[in-house]
């Protein structure tokens, strides 16, 4: 049986289907979750978001951290991601996330900036889902 999977943020839903597979990047280290898992809750890192389809195919997103809940009833497991911000690999501006790699490289060249620390793992989490 598959997976039930919605991927959201505040302001939008990013995906939602049915999925064999998914594996998200947690604050303590990676997780997969397959049909039938037990439920849990995890705080996601900023990081790639892979859904693998019930045809095999591997859907990438990023996230920049939100949380994992996975329930299961009646048969059906179902991945509910409540991430920050999300989008799918294939609508990321590969040009402008490379851009932002170096401006924030460059950022903290000059100053220790926690947030141009977070931006950057931001931006290169991005490059990685475009890849």
């Amino acid at each position: 049986m598959a997976l039930q999977v919605s991927l959201v943020t505040p302001d939008r839903e990013v995906w939602e289907g049915p999925a064999a597979e998914v594996v998200a990047r947690g604050t303590e280290g990676e997780v997969g979750i397959l049909s039938g898992h037990a439920p849990m809750l995890i705080r996601l890192a900023i990081g790639v978001l892979r859904i693998k389809t019930e045809e095999g195919a591997w859907r990438s997103a990023v996230v920049d951290g939100g949380f994992l809940h996975v329930t299961s009833a009646e048969g059906t497991t179902r991945v509910d991601v409540l991430a920050t911000h999300a989008e799918m690999a294939d609508q990321i501006d590969r040009r402008a996330a490379e851009a932002r790699v170096e401006e924030m490289k460059a950022r903290l060249a000059k100053t220790e900036d926690v947030g141009a620390r977070a931006e950057l793992a931001k931006a290169l989490a991005r490059l990685d889902a475009a890849d």
